[in-house]
């Protein structure tokens, strides 16, 4: 039985019934849930980002979720590199003597100067999607003011108490 279930999506796609298969859980479809907030913290909250991120660790449900996390940045790649979705920066953050996580900066979206804007020991504020893939495979983005069909809570960085979005 379970070979079967396995196949079913493929073989409504070849009949044709693309509308009957299973829904994509790719990222940015995903969290479409009625339970992901539509609002983030107005204050920095690492330790509810920390909850989050050892929840989806343990293997609880991993829609992409807002956070507002800070702290000092421990690296920063100081090339920014082409997607197929724009320019992106990417940097850490510590927010935890013993967590970091990525932050993407969508660069073609947000006000800010050119890349890197953010450097090794400044202290940042972010707002953005928690993204969890796999351990490996993490982070926060969506960190500028733009919204979309896929996420509804406009992001930004602030840096040393400047603000870009």
């Amino acid at each position: 039985m379970m070979a079967y279930s396995r196949l079913l999506p493929a073989a409504l796609l070849l009949a044709g019934l693309s509308g009957l298969t299973y829904p994509a859980q790719a990222r940015g479809w995903h969290n479409e849930a009625a339970d992901v907030p539509q609002t983030v913290s107005a204050t920095c909250d690492n330790q509810d980002f920390l909850s989050k991120q050892l929840a989806y660790e343990n293997g609880g449900a991993k829609a992409d979720t807002p956070v507002h996390i800070c702290g000092k940045v421990i690296a920063v790649s100081p090339n920014a590199k082409r997607t197929r979705s724009g320019w992106h920066g990417y940097f850490y953050v510590a927010v935890s003597p013993s967590v970091s996580i990525r932050i993407v900066s969508g660069l073609d979206e947000m006000h800010a100067p050119t890349w890197p804007w953010v450097a090794k020991g400044d202290q940042v504020d972010v707002v953005g999607r928690y993204y969890y893939d796999s351990i490996r495979r993490q982070g926060v983005d969506w960190t500028h003011h733009g919204t979309g069909r896929s996420w509804h809570v406009p992001g930004y960085v602030t840096v040393n108490g400047t603000k870009y979005d």
